[in-house]
């Protein structure tokens, strides 16, 4: 008789448990590291942003007229308005703020899509970096003043 190759039922199913327990501990990660991917290109947008900014007020003499259409505030019309700058899956929309004597600006990345509620990104002309960890609307954490993972 000859005898039959192959596996079982049981062997089957203990490897497909074995594959989505796997599954299940990994996919967190990916998530986890997808974001911080997403956010750190937002922050490298922001640098980016605040060079064009830089360079408008050489040119200008103010930040003032920075944003589309000539405003002190809202989408740069000297920059990209969305963050990652190269790619189709944006995640982050850019902003300008500036000040009312066009001698200050704060520039802004709003998640959204895949990365809302990981909080907003600001970066200052003084140079101050900010994460709204908590994405509760304020930079009032001691934690929310840098761009690290871990605040000193």
């Amino acid at each position: 008789m000859m005898k039959q190759r192959g596996f079982t039922l049981i062997e089957l199913m203990i490897v497909v448990a074995i594959v989505a327990i796997l599954a299940a501990v990994a996919w967190p990660s990916y998530q986890n590291q997808v974001r911080s991917t997403n956010r750190a290109d937002a922050q490298g947008a922001l640098l980016g942003l605040a060079q064009a900014m830089e360079r408008h007020f050489t040119e200008n003499g103010t930040y003032a007229g920075a944003a589309a259409g000539g405003a002190d505030d809202g989408v740069p019309a000297i920059f990209p308005t969305q963050s990652p700058l190269d790619g189709s899956n944006k995640t982050y929309n850019l902003s300008i703020d500036v000040n009312d004597g066009g001698d200050a600006y704060i520039l802004l990345a709003t998640p959204f899509g895949a990365q809302a509620g990981d909080g907003l990104l600001r970066l200052s002309s003084s140079g101050e970096k900010a994460w709204d960890r908590g994405n509760d609307g304020a930079f009032a954490d001691p934690g929310d003043l840098c761009w690290n993972k871990v605040c000193n």
